[in-house]
């Protein structure tokens, strides 16, 4: 794949995150949710050679993953 398309997924994908972040209404695990997705759908990205499925998935992971930590503290 064209590495000058690969890296404007990865940077919109990171931007995106970063966009997410900064709404002030998130609470810490929101926070935690969205900073995961980016992470994971840039790491997808790059680990699949900017593949959509990949960029999903990794997204989703990470999504995932995001919104499990600190999950000890909320109770």
């Amino acid at each position: 794949m064209n590495p000058i398309l690969t890296l404007a997924k990865t940077t919109g994908a990171l931007a995106l995150g970063l966009a997410m972040v900064g709404c002030a209404n998130m609470s810490e695990r929101d926070r935690n949710t969205a900073i995961g997705a980016g992470v994971g759908g840039v790491a997808g990205s790059v680990l699949t050679g900017g593949s959509a499925a990949g960029t999903i998935g990794g997204a989703a992971v990470g999504g995932v993953i995001g919104n499990q930590t600190g999950k000890k503290k909320d109770r």
